[in-house]
């Protein structure tokens, strides 16, 4: 086999072009296998590297469109968290949010921010790191302290020169003008569901007490004991609220673990399609080899006569043929996979991706296009073998 080996690379070097050719179309069909699913792949790393590591142990709770009609609605009161202690497994911590819109002033400047009441440990639950300054103690909350925290945007914003802490801002709400002294700015950072940045954080005790006295929570966040658990918490959540009320779409329950989940079912579904596809040109171009193999055959029959006339067997005809498509092919695989790892990294690079490589898809493609060689070697290969030696011996 080494010797044949040997032969089918001489008889590569004397047809130059017709090798090249012939290698084109498995470098094609290999580099774009690796193209897709590297692609597929870096995109969906860098959906999740703009997510952040924080949110993904999170259930978001809120009010459901059928929640706004029905007579038997949910309320977000703390009889409810109660609830979702005795009767949800797996979850950590539960903490009631109220949202509010506002334009926040400092002097002669103003922006509209985000604004979130929090109970104390909330924003440590995201995993928010603080610029400078610190986080709202259980006191602030149940006090209603008159404290609030900024994002880097609005800290930005509001005071250019960035000494913020202790400064006291004007917070409009409703039309109504409360003051804020503030005690910290969030560093720039992703957070999921959560957009830290724009956003601006009071305690939800001040809230309750000032803004809306005794209100009902806009929504439920839920931290589960393992963010493996977030799918199942959603599910049991909704299935519990559901039962109880007889409701469908009484609540909306978002969980960023389980939106990752299916954006990653979507782009494996996707990029597997793509392969598919691109699979189809390796197909073509081992037609392509065995083409130009059945045409090597025929050129090359007198030395199959000698070969036959000085007692080679069939099988090793067979062999001799099998291994120069074999060969060929497993060229053009390796020279793919390197083609496409230049091309993925490039085209990553370009859109400032993560890049991060399917190393299966490199092995599958290279021994796919090992296959392809011997699949359509095998008819040029056969009729080699089957060649009379006295007709081969007399061909021109």
């Amino acid at each position: 086999m080494f010797e044949d080996f040997i032969n089918a690379l001489q008889n590569f070097r004397l047809n130059k072009t017709r090798t090249f050719l012939s290698l084109l179309g498995v470098i094609i069909g290999v580099a774009s296998v690796i193209l897709i699913t590297t692609l597929g792949q870096s995109a969906t790393a860098n959906v999740k590297k703009s997510f952040g590591s924080s949110g993904l142990d999170i259930v978001k709770i809120s009010s459901g469109f059928m929640n706004r009609r029905s007579s038997s609605g949910v309320q977000f009161n703390e009889t409810f968290r109660d609830e979702l202690w005795d009767n949800i497994e797996n979850i950590k911590k539960i903490h009631y949010v109220n949202n509010l819109s506002s334009t926040l002033v400092y002097g002669d400047l103003s922006v509209n921010g985000s604004g979130v009441a929090i109970e104390h440990d909330y924003l440590q639950m995201y995993n928010f790191e603080l610029e400078y300054g610190k986080f709202f103690s259980v006191t602030d909350n149940v006090s209603g302290a008159q404290k609030i925290i900024l994002g880097s945007e609005v800290a930005e914003a509001l005071f250019p020169e960035g000494n913020a802490l202790g400064k006291t801002i004007i917070l409009i709400s409703s039309n109504i003008r409360f003051g804020f002294e503030v005690v910290g700015v969030l560093k720039e950072q992703s957070g999921g569901m959560e957009n830290p940045s724009t956003s601006v954080y009071i305690p939800r005790g001040f809230y309750s007490k000032k803004i809306k006295p005794n209100a009902d929570a806009s929504s439920i966040i839920c931290q589960v004991t393992d963010q493996k658990f977030s799918t199942k918490v959603a599910e049991d959540i909704k299935s519990y609220v559901e039962t109880k009320t007889g409701v469908e779409n009484i609540v909306n329950i978002m969980s960023m673990a389980s939106f990752l989940e299916q954006y990653d079912q979507i782009m494996g579904t996707m990029t597997l399609l793509l392969s598919g596809v691109a699979a189809i040109s390796l197909l073509v171009g081992g037609v392509g080899i065995m083409n130009i193999m059945i045409v090597t055959v025929t050129e090359r029959k007198k030395e199959i006569g000698i070969r036959k006339a000085l007692g080679a067997s069939p099988t090793a005809i067979r062999l001799q043929f099998l291994v120069e498509s074999a060969t060929i092919t497993l060229f053009g695989g390796f020279l793919g996979v390197i083609v496409g790892i230049v091309l993925s990294g490039i085209v990553v690079f370009a859109m400032n991706w993560e890049f991060s490589i399917q190393w299966g898809a490199c092995l599958l493609s290279f021994f796919f296009s090992a296959f392809v060689g011997v699949f359509f070697g095998l008819n040029p290969a056969s009729r080699a073998s089957k060649l009379d030696p006295v007709e081969a011996l007399s061909a021109e």
